[in-house]
């Protein structure tokens, strides 16, 4: 029970029966405890023990005589965790501890939310609908005539105080006209889209170059997330490619000293699996490159031309980055030796490649575009792709010595729960001609194998099942011998 006394001072009595002596007449003895706090204080407090019975024969002289001298030689206890957790629940109701508990599932599912939804109105750039002032924007785009697309042909007298500009308008109407107040001279190139007034034909605006969202979706948005020591059993292949592709881009003066020019292009070609495209985005890691990822079937299309347009675009938006990667993978998709039979599939097949071969040898060779390729078949490659001049380095990804095979076992690993001193090495002794992505399917199957048997480690002996089960069961479906053969 509780009184306050006061405004600044409450207590709280408890009652605790003791049983001196053991009688049967004990149900009357009771110890009562008051507690005094001091709400200005805040935190000191004031307890005293008051005893009462209805037997004070049994007390005995010490219990009913007060003496101011005497001290309490009772031991201390120490509080334990119930009393912690109860003395942390004071001033609490008895609802505090579901409306916590209500108010955390609130916030995760709020998270989970966030995460389901995706893309919200920030990330978008768009003012939230409530802000929305459809009325103004109404206004402005009536008192606003829009522009025309037109097309910079030609400057007459750029170096002059008063250039003029020649401008073609839907492919057939040419006109000489000038800038407005809004742009500046050295806004406007020569072969640039630019917007122009209906009336006048006067340029208001520069624009970019128009290129087909399919091109535009090639480019990786966010950093491959890839690092060099993701890359295991190619040491000798990423000191190739970091002086090749890495040091130009990183370091240009050094060849402007020199007076050489780097490689415009790198071919990696190997068996499937022994990590070319792995590398290629290590390399774009690196060196914080835009990276700009084509597989060679996507630039094969139905209509003349299409697939030709589409690598002039692409090397088009390349050379608006500050630094740009192309990595083709599977370029013998397009890449394909020519042969004079007529069909027009392939016709088309060698317009592309054309194309590819003339932006090689048109931009820049010290520009900020380097060029990857890779394939697992560079003998049916055309000899004219292959030139020096082109793809000037060719880098071989072979099958990982154990040394590499034990390294990609480890990588692999690392991000598993395994045991401790598992013998890596007896197990790249145990896979031999194996790549490293057979090396990464073992380990994914060790990881099931212990799924299997409901356990939360990986052991040495599932991995050993797994070396079983994805080298020698599964040899029948490698293309490594294959490779072998072709070249």
């Amino acid at each position: 029970m509780s009184h306050n006394f006061s405004n600044n001072y409450e207590v709280k009595m408890i009652r605790t029966r003791f049983l001196y002596p053991p009688t049967d007449h004990h149900d009357n003895n009771f110890f009562f405890f008051f507690f005094f706090k001091n709400h200005e204080a805040g935190t000191s407090s004031i307890q005293f023990p008051l005893v009462c019975s209805d037997m004070p024969d049994y007390l005995g002289d010490d219990q009913r005589k007060i003496k101011e001298e005497e001290k309490d030689d009772s031991p201390i206890r120490a509080l334990d965790e119930g009393d912690i957790a109860l003395l942390k629940t004071y001033g609490q109701s008895t609802y505090s501890r579901q409306i916590k508990q209500v108010e955390d599932d609130i916030q995760q599912l709020l998270k989970k939310i966030n995460e389901l939804t995706g893309i919200k109105e920030s990330d978008t750039g768009l003012a939230p609908p409530a802000l929305w002032d459809l009325a103004a924007d109404k206004q402005t785009l009536q008192s606003e005539q829009p522009l025309q697309v037109a097309r910079c042909t030609k400057i007459i007298n750029a170096d002059s105080e008063d250039p003029k500009y020649i401008i073609n308008v839907k492919q057939f109407a040419k006109f000489v006209v000038d800038l407005s107040d809004q742009v500046a001279p050295t806004d406007i190139e020569e072969g640039m889209r630019v917007g122009v007034d209906r009336n006048k034909y006067q340029i208001h605006i520069p624009l970019p170059p128009k290129i087909d969202p399919t091109v535009t979706m090639m480019q990786v948005e966010e950093k491959p997330d890839v690092t060099y020591s993701d890359v295991g059993g190619c040491k000798e292949q990423i000191e190739k490619l970091r002086e090749v592709v890495e040091t130009p881009l990183l370091h240009p003066e050094r060849f402007v000293n020199l007076g050489i020019e780097p490689p415009k292009g790198v071919l990696l070609f190997g068996p499937p699996g022994t990590g070319k495209t792995l590398c290629a985005r290590a390399v774009a890691n690196r060196t914080d490159a835009c990276f700009i990822r084509v597989i060679g079937s996507e630039l094969v299309q139905k209509y003349v031309g299409e697939g030709a347009r589409m690598v002039r675009e692409l090397f088009e938006m390349a050379r608006t980055k500050k630094a740009c990667l192309i990595f083709f993978d599977e370029i013998d998709a397009i890449g394909g030796a020519r042969f004079d039979d007529g069909a027009g599939g392939d016709n088309e097949v060698q317009r592309t490649m054309l194309e590819l071969i003339n932006q090689l040898d048109g931009f820049d060779p010290r520009g900020n575009i380097k060029v990857l390729m890779a394939t697992n078949r560079p003998d049916t490659l055309d000899p004219a792709l292959m030139r020096p001049g082109r793809l000037d380095r060719k880098i071989e990804f072979s099958l990982p010595d154990l040394e590499g095979r034990t390294h990609i076992f480890k990588i692999h690993a690392r991000s598993m729960s395994v045991e401790r001193d598992i013998r890596f090495e007896l197990l790249a002794r145990l896979c031999p001609n194996s790549t490293g992505a057979e090396i990464r399917s073992v380990c994914t199957e060790a990881g099931m194998f212990a799924i299997r048997a409901r356990r939360k480690i990986a052991t040495e002996k599932d991995f050993l099942e797994a070396v079983n089960k994805v080298i020698k069961s599964y040899a029948k479906f490698s293309a490594t011998p294959r490779y072998m053969t072709y070249n």
